[in-house]
């Protein structure tokens, strides 16, 4: 039985061929490009450094973030340790050799934090990152090799995030219910995933014209009015944007620090409350995800990344279950 009435489920279909519909209108000349992390990629400096996109074989051609079918997408969330407040920070990707055409905030962080950052990427290749110093990778603890996403100290987020989710510190607000009554749908839910769940973000930044790119923000909107959106299309995109609007739910949100703290959904947020909220049965990476090639360390690598419980054997990250609770769940009332 699906968990949406036949109208709702039209109006995310709609949704999903919006999404998807960048990724048809662009020939892609290559689809593995290479993100040049900053130095020390957790701290302020660090965050507020533009990563550069780069081919990673330039022999099959250049990336160019503003090309839809190659655009990357950085986002970090950032926990303050004394209140258990959390923050999101968007750093900007640009081309290579080329700066943003207006210089990203620098964020105040609180003096005791994690900082961990995911990145997505909207080709069908392969995301590479690579230091723009040799232990920029190590310093960030960044883990890649997983397609589309790629993320740095999520492990050292996480925990601190559920820490201060015990000691009462950090509230998960409830999903609530929508209005066909059900609980609203988290990023975990049957209904929601695809075959590569929880591989991309809510980021966007304001691409100008020319091809320069900056971070989205009121001020950066009102100052360029001839620039337009660089999205990224994810599963977290199509529930915060699509379905939980169609269903009269709210998503969970923080301040945004690039944008004046202006409230933004992001995808710690919704693996945090997927995790707090999501009933049975779960949608957990399993076995056949794309980006895993059935390995199950790699499985166990990528729930990291996302707060999710590892498969200490391959019946608990079963692609026969999952598929057979996704067909259930979309099958007709």
């Amino acid at each position: 039985m699906s968990i949406f009435p036949k109208s709702y489920v039209c109006q995310i279909a709609l949704g999903l061929a919006i999404l998807a519909a960048p990724s048809a209108m662009f020939a892609v000349t290559n689809p593995d490009c290479t993100l040049i992390v900053p130095a020390h990629p957790l701290s302020a400096a660090g965050l507020a450094t533009p990563y550069q996109l780069v081919a990673t074989d330039p022999t099959h051609g250049a990336c160019h973030e503003t090309n839809s079918t190659q655009s990357a997408f950085v986002e970090a969330a950032i926990i303050n340790l004394i209140t258990g407040q959390i923050t999101i920070y968007h750093p900007v990707v640009v081309d290579a050799m080329t700066a943003p055409a207006v210089p990203p905030m620098v964020p105040t962080l609180p003096p005791l934090n994690v900082v961990a950052i995911w990145f997505g990427y909207n080709a069908d290749g392969l995301l590479t990152l690579s230091g723009a110093v040799p232990s920029a990778l190590s310093d960030g603890d960044c883990h890649q090799g997983l397609g589309q996403f790629a993320y740095c100290n999520a492990s050292a987020f996480y925990a601190a995030a559920n820490v201060e989710i015990l000691l009462g510190f950090l509230h998960v607000p409830n999903i609530g219910t929508g209005t066909d009554g059900l609980p609203c749908p988290t990023v975990r839910h049957f209904a929601v995933v695809d075959q590569d769940q929880s591989d991309n973000l809510l980021t966007t930044y304001w691409g100008l014209p020319s091809g320069q790119v900056m971070q989205f923000s009121a001020a950066n909107k009102a100052a360029f009015p001839t620039g337009s959106l660089v999205k990224n299309a994810s599963d977290n995109r199509t529930l915060d944007l699509f379905v939980d609007k169609a269903l009269g739910c709210t998503p969970w949100t923080a301040p945004d620090l690039n944008d004046a703290g202006n409230l933004v959904s992001a995808l710690a947020l919704n693996e945090l409350q997927a995790a707090a909220y999501q009933a049975a049965p779960i949608a957990l990476i399993p076995l056949n995800d794309p980006f895993v090639g059935n390995d199950l360390n790699k499985v166990n690598e990528y729930r990291t990344g996302v707060n999710q419980i590892p498969a200490f054997l391959p019946s608990l990250a079963s692609p026969t279950s999952y598929c057979a609770n996704m067909r259930r769940s979309r099958s007709p009332a």
